[in-house]
């Protein structure tokens, strides 16, 4: 399969069994999509070598790939239109699969066999067709090299005056269709070849696609190609004029379509934004031939082209907005916004002032065109959002009360659909600000879609403010509590803050589509602002995505192959229904940041069991919740390097991080000096075994023996920052105290190091309490352990609220013993709960 020697002879197959010839008919023409495929599959025409490859081979090939496009350029030049039309789809092809060499060597011939075909208005209609597609092919290939910029620019010159005489011809659609895509590429790729007809380009879209003559496919190509042509001119006026008379030419439309349902001022509204008072209307769109024909065409035409004509306008903003420009624009965002607002507002009620001028029949048309013409405005709305980015902040308000006024009234599911799409985007886009704007509607619209899972009354009232949302969606019902002991979550048996725990027993059930739309929302919304304080909401919004992911398991886990709930829904998209619930599930464990997730343990179950699923989105995305949970199921402080025992140990150095020292010493600083390290003579094996030991919850580990050195005496001063520095006399008599201690504490880090020197061999134990007679405490250290304290059976004293623990008696001084020091892991840290200095977790505020 991989042999560089099998690619020639399977193409030399091809060539003669599949591919027709002069002599022979053209019997089945379904064999080229095979030819196709195999070609594709495996690099027939590629050419792709190996510098290692055999001469032979490669010249092997080459005659192939020459014979095949032979035969190709035999096929195009037939009379016979079967075998032109396939060779002409072979040669576009071959434009995209050959090699770069090759390419580049014969596209000027390729495209003179084309041209021809483009031109003459004789051929057969697919023929044509095949070669708009082909010709399509060799400038997209064309557009990758761009040291041939300007021979593909003037290639592409010859073809603008044949497409635009194609477009105006009263053809098929799909020569239509195949110059519309043509043009489209040519734009793209060759952008100035269209200059010199950009007024004869314009004029010819625009009157396709305000004729009402095609369908549905067809307008939204040609918005398409209308949104594009700016960019043959490439500067900031022509792109600006071109959605101004783009503007003001659907809101005449909408003049004609809204007369008698709306208010007279929103017309004038939108057309000062766009023409301020002083400049002149700009030219209309298509120019001199549409100032009269657009008029005809929208008074003889039915509602329904207008409305067409609408939504296909809308769409090309859409596109305009969304589409690279090779230079900076000014978007009017404000008569966008005008223009959207101004039709979602209409809902086909007839005002009662107007209803004289409104027949039950217009009203009847345009109620039947409202939900496309509202899809479309939401469109633009996301559109408006995608392309001005941050720059929308000026205009963020009145989105977010258009958003709100919206949801009050929109109830068919493809709407909330799309209005839970644009709340989405706004949360992601434009941060915790817009959370707090949009958080209460989200979460009371969320609730009316999610809460009707099942058909059953389980009792709450709804808020007043899921009232105000939600009287355009759900008629007045009966609402009653349910009575009887309480299984699963307790937050079940009592009111929140306002917002409904429970489904209401309607007859409207939203549709799956919608729910997971809200359940989307409900995700970003918790991703974006689930940290704030949301103490009025938070509560109820948790219990209602664990009630919802457990109800959408209650039978099973959905798999594409079977469908478990019902018959009338699609398989696929229940299996995205429990996807969007365990994703919202999700957030809302993670974005729990005060409190721990009251749910955790039975969300961990489902994800559990999700991961069961092998094979399965579902599966996968349940393993990466289990990972992403990680964090909560053994939260730890993870150091800031690697302090593995094999490094730890080998530098003899032992760190411990954490919150075991925060202000025992109420000095603000570490000690700089006094307290020496404590050096041990530990081998490698004792090592392992004191980590090990250290790892043991409740257990006292080993006593670490400090070699004898002088702690205090002579000249060495206890320093503490803050303190005064007195020194602490040795007193005759006594024996040097056993340690050489270095304890360096930074109140401000938490953290203790603990230097071990295995240059001292000799290793004593302490047996006996340490002797405190003739000795006195700095200061500063005994201001430190404060007042009050209590004593133990060993006669030391444990401070009340502080870190430190110190002999009973005058002070510090020199003994006879050394210090032991026992290490002990408790629930929240490390105890040092010696004979002599113990370090407790604080009990301050800071910790």
């Amino acid at each position: 399969m991989y042999d560089v020697g099998m690619k020639p002879r399977l193409l030399r197959t091809l060539l003669k069994e599949r591919v027709p010839d002069d002599k022979h008919p053209f019997e089945n023409p379904a064999e080229l999509s095979t030819v196709v495929s195999l070609i594709k599959t495996h690099g027939l025409l590629s050419e792709s070598l190996r510098e290692s490859t055999d001469q032979k081979v490669v010249d092997n090939w080459k005659s192939a790939v020459d014979s095949w496009v032979e035969r190709v350029l035999l096929l195009v030049s037939n009379n016979m239109p079967d075998k032109c039309w396939a060779g002409i789809c072979l040669l576009g092809m071959t434009c995209q699969e050959c090699s770069s060499d090759r390419f580049l060597a014969s596209y000027t011939l390729w495209f003179h066999k084309l041209l021809p075909y483009i031109q003459s208005s004789g051929d057969s209609h697919f023929v044509k067709v095949a070669s708009c597609a082909s010709v399509s092919d060799l400038f997209t290939r064309l557009g990758g090299f761009p040291n041939i910029k300007k021979d593909g620019t003037s290639h592409a010159g010859k073809l603008i005056q044949p497409v635009l005489k194609l477009l105006n011809d009263d053809s098929s659609e799909a020569i239509w269709e195949g110059a519309i895509q043509m043009l489209c590429t040519i734009i793209t790729y060759f952008p100035s070849s269209v200059h010199r007809h950009y007024d004869s380009a314009e004029v010819a879209i625009a009157s396709k696609l305000l004729s009402g003559k095609c369908g549905v496919d067809m307008l939204k190509k040609l918005a398409h190609c209308l949104a594009l042509l700016p960019k043959s001119r490439g500067d900031e006026d022509s792109w600006s004029l071109m959605i101004q008379k783009i503007l003001l030419l659907l809101n005449v439309h909408l003049n004609d379509a809204f007369q008698g349902l709306e208010e007279e001022g929103k017309c004038t509204e939108a057309v000062r934004l766009l023409v301020p008072p002083g400049k002149d209307l700009p030219p209309p769109l298509g120019a001199q031939i549409l100032s009269g024909e657009a008029s005809d065409s929208s008074t003889r035409g039915s509602e329904q082209s207008l409305m067409s004509s609408v939504s296909m306008l809308m769409l090309c903003c859409c596109t305009m907005l969304t589409s690279s420009y090779p230079v900076q624009v000014n978007v009017p965002v404000r008569s966008l916004l005008v223009l959207v607002e101004r039709v979602l507002m209409v809902d086909g009620s007839v005002p009662h002032a107007l209803s004289a001028f409104t027949t039950s029949m217009q009203q009847e048309l345009i109620c039947s065109e409202l939900p496309v013409l509202h899809l479309y405005s939401l469109e633009l709305l996301i559109a408006i959002i995608k392309g001005t980015r941050s720059q929308l902040l000026p205009y963020a308000a009145s989105i977010v009360r258009l958003i709100t006024a919206y949801f009050k009234r929109c109830a068919l599911p493809e709407l909330r659909i799309k209005i839970y799409s644009i709340t989405k985007i706004l949360l992601i886009s434009m941060g915790v600000g817009m959370a707090v704007c949009l958080a209460q509607e989200v979460i009371n619209n969320a609730f009316v879609d999610l809460n009707l899972v099942t058909n059953e009354s389980v009792g709450a009232s709804a808020s007043t403010n899921l009232k105000a949302s939600s009287e355009a969606l759900l008629q007045p019902c009966h609402r009653k509590r349910k009575h009887g002991t309480s299984t699963g979550y307790p937050e079940e048996q009592h009111d929140h803050s306002g917002l409904p725990v429970a489904a209401l027993k309607i007859h409207a059930i939203s549709p799956i589509s919608v729910k997971i739309a809200a359940l989307e929302a409900l995700e970003a919304l918790l991703t974006v602002g689930g940290a704030l304080r949301s103490e009025s909401w938070r509560s109820d919004v948790d219990l209602l995505l664990i009630k919802t992911a457990t109800n959408s398991l209650k039978w099973g886990w959905a798999s594409e192959e079977k469908n478990i709930f019902q018959q009338n829904e699609p398989t696929g998209i229940w299996v995205d229904f429990q996807l969007a619930a365990l994703r919202a599930l999700l957030s809302s464990l993670l974005s729990s940041v005060r409190v721990r997730p009251p749910y955790l343990s039975q969300s961990l179950e489902l994800f559990r069991r999700g991961k069961q699923e092998t094979g399965t989105k579902l599966a996968e995305f349940c393993a990466h919740a289990l990972l992403a949970l990680e964090v909560l199921i053994h939260p730890r402080a993870l150091p800031l390097t690697d302090f593995s025992p094999t490094s730890c140990y080998s530098s003899e150095q032992v760190k411990f991080s954490g919150s075991m020292y925060s202000g025992g010493l109420n000095h603000g600083g570490p000690f700089t000096s006094g307290i020496q390290g404590i050096r041990d003579n530990i081998s490698d094996s004792d090592h392992d075994d004191l980590y090990e030991s250290w790892l043991e919850n409740g257990k006292e580990t080993a006593d670490i023996m400090y070699t004898e050195e002088p702690m205090f005496g002579g000249e060495e001063n206890l320093n503490v920052e803050g303190s005064s520095g007195t020194k602490v006399p040795e007193e005759k008599g006594q024996e040097p105290v056993a340690t050489n201690v270095n304890v360096r504490m930074e109140g401000n880090e938490d953290e203790i190091m603990i230097e071990t020197d295995q240059s001292h061999k000799s290793m004593a134990q302490v047996q006996e309490p340490v002797s405190s007679r003739g000795t006195t405490v700095p200061e500063s250290i005994g201001a430190s352990l404060g007042t009050e304290g209590a004593s133990d059976h060993a006669g030391n004293v444990f401070t009340s609220g502080q870190d430190v623990l110190v002999a009973k008696g005058d002070g510090f001084g020199n003994t006879d013993a050394a210090i032991a020091i026992s290490e002990k892991i408790t629930g929240d840290g490390l105890d040092f709960d010696g004979p002599e200095i113990l370090w407790e977790n604080s009990e301050s505020d800071d910790e």
